[in-house]
C-alpha cells in the first residue's frame, strides 16, 4: 500500500506551547482520507472521528486541552472536509461504510488494537466497531450518542424514495450550478444550520477545513462548501433499535458514553437509552451527563474535558 502524505505542521490559527498537529493523507482506493494528527507521530494515537457533514476541526477545541503528550489521530470521513468524495455512482452509507473506512486505516498503520473517540455519526462509528471488531478495540469514547438507531423504522422507510432521487440529483450536478458565497454570508448559512448547538465562532472552526474559495475556472466569486451534497441524503444506513442491541451485545471494550443535555432532540431518546442499558449488561460502561450542546466538544470543551483525559488514563 502506497505510504501516508504528511503536509507538515501547518495551522491557521495558534496552539497552545507544546502542542503539536500535522496533517496527513492516507491513501484508500478512491483517492485520499486526510487527517489532523495530533501530538507525537511515534505512539499509536486515539482515533477521533468527527459527526454527520462536520470534519476533523470539530476536535480542534478540546484536542489542545489534552496534555501536549497525547497521540489522537482525527480524520475526516469519506465525502467530509479535506478527504475524497466516493465517484459518481456509489451511496453514502454512513454508519456502515465508516466501520470499512476505520478498517482501512487501521490495517494502513498495522494496529492491532486500537481505541475511538466519536462525536454524533463518529460516536456510532465507534460503536458499531467495537461491537463489529470486539476483540481488537480497547475503549471508545462516544459524545451524544450511543448508536445508529436515532429513528423509527416508519420515517426511515418514508424517506427512502425522496432520498434515492436526491442521490441522482446530486449526482448530476454540474459545477456551474454549485452555490457559492462570500465569507460571512457562507457563516450565515452554517450558523442557522446548526440551530444553535455550535456558535457563530465555532462555525468559523469548521468551516476551515468545511470550505474552499471557488475555483477561478469557474468564474464565481466566494466560497463553497467542500462536503459532498450526496452526503444530505445519507440517512439510508440508519438501523432499528433490535439491531443495535444485538450490536451491543458484542461489545467488550471499555465505554465512556457522555451525553450532553440539552444535547441533541433525538427522536426517541428511549432508543440511546436502551442501547446504553445493553452495554452495562456486558462491559464496563460509565455514563455522564453534562450541560451542553450536541456539539459539546467543540462548544464547550471545558465541561468534557476532565472526563475524557480521566477515561483515556485509566489502565
Amino acid at each position: 500500500m502506497s505510504q501516508e502524505k504528511t503536509n507538515g505542521h501547518k495551522t491557521d490559527f495558534e496552539l497552545p506551547a507544546g502542542v503539536t498537529v500535522e496533517e496527513v493523507e492516507i491513501p484508500v482506493p478512491w483517492g485520499h482520507v486526510a487527517g489532523r494528527w495530533w501530538g507525537p507521530r511515534d505512539q499509536q494515537p486515539l482515533i477521533a472521528i468527527h459527526g454527520w457533514q462536520d470534519n476533523a476541526g470539530t476536535w480542534d477545541n478540546l484536542i489542545p486541552l489534552l496534555p501536549p503528550a497525547t497521540s489522537v489521530l482525527c480524520i475526516d470521513l469519506p465525502g467530509h472536509g479535506l478527504s475524497s468524495h466516493y465517484p459518481t455512482g456509489m451511496l453514502y452509507y454512513i454508519f456502515w461504510d465508516g466501520i470499512a473506512h476505520l478498517r482501512r486505516i487501521v490495517k494502513h498503520y498495522g494496529w492491532s488494537k486500537i481505541s475511538l473517540m466519536g462525536h454524533s455519526l463518529g460516536g456510532a462509528l465507534s460503536f458499531m466497531y467495537a461491537a463489529s471488531f470486539p476483540d481488537d478495540v480497547e475503549r471508545i469514547i462516544c459524545i451524544d450518542i450511543a448508536s445508529p438507531a436515532v429513528r423509527v423504522p416508519e420515517n426511515m422507510v418514508k424517506s427512502t424514495g425522496w432520498s434515492i432521487d436526491k442521490v441522482l440529483e446530486y449526482e448530476t450536478l454540474s459545477e456551474d450550478k454549485v452555490p457559492c458565497y462570500d465569507y460571512e454570508e457562507m457563516i450565515d448559512i452554517v450558523v442557522d444550520a446548526y440551530k444553535g448547538s455550535v456558535s457563530r465562532e465555532n462555525c468559523k472552526v469548521l468551516m476551515r477545513r468545511g470550505m474552499a474559495p471557488t475555483a477561478a475556472h469557474m468564474k464565481k466569486k466566494g466560497y463553497h462548501f467542500k462536503r459532498d451534497p450526496r452526503l444530505k441524503v445519507a440517512g439510508l444506513a440508519m438501523m432499528s433499535l433490535e439491531t443495535a442491541l444485538a450490536y451491543a451485545a458484542k461489545v467488550k471494550c471499555k465505554v465512556l458514553n457522555i451525553r450532553a443535555i440539552p444535547g441533541q432532540n433525538w427522536e426517541r431518546l428511549d432508543y440511546y437509552e436502551a442501547v446504553v442499558e445493553k452495554l452495562k449488561q456486558t462491559t464496563d460502561v460509565r455514563y455522564v451527563e453534562v450541560e451542553g450542546t450536541h456539539h459539546v466538544q467543540l462548544n464547550a470543551p471545558e465541561n468534557i474535558i476532565d472526563i475524557v483525559e480521566e477515561f483515556l488514563e485509566q489502565c
